[in-house]
């Protein structure tokens, strides 16, 4: 197989993309509603407030707290998608119960910062 061919899905697939991206613009394009601007909807939109006052608004920190509290729960909780594809590869290779168990030190390790920031009341709106 020459080098030409090897890289043929990979050009297939991405003109595959850039066609469906095109096809949906024009789509939307064509059957989509008329433009009628207002100056309700030419008016800025931040975050789901009304743009008057100062635009230095102080934000909770709460809102920035939660969200980085998500990220880094869902981004532990991501890890345990590929344990699960490969734990029976891993278990045919090393002790099957070493490997649960080096995952429930994992999880443990998650159950206890969740614990953590429960205890803390990062969780808690209404303080």
């Amino acid at each position: 197989m020459n080098e030409a061919t090897r890289y043929l899905p990979i050009l297939l697939a991405f003109l595959f993309a850039v066609a469906v991206t095109g096809a949906m613009m024009l789509a939307a394009r064509i059957l989509g509603h008329p433009s009628n601007p207002s100056a309700a909807k030419l008016m800025a939109y931040e975050c789901g407030k009304d743009p008057i006052g100062p635009a230095r608004d102080r934000f909770s920190v709460k809102f920035y707290l939660v969200a980085m509290l998500f990220i880094l729960f869902d981004i532990e909780a991501i890890f345990l998608i590929p344990w699960a594809v490969v734990y029976r590869d891993m278990a045919a290779t090393v002790s099957r119960g070493f490997v649960f168990g080096e995952m429930m030190v994992f999880v443990s390790i998650l159950v206890a910062g969740y614990l953590y920031v429960w205890k803390r009341g990062a969780l808690n709106w209404n303080r």
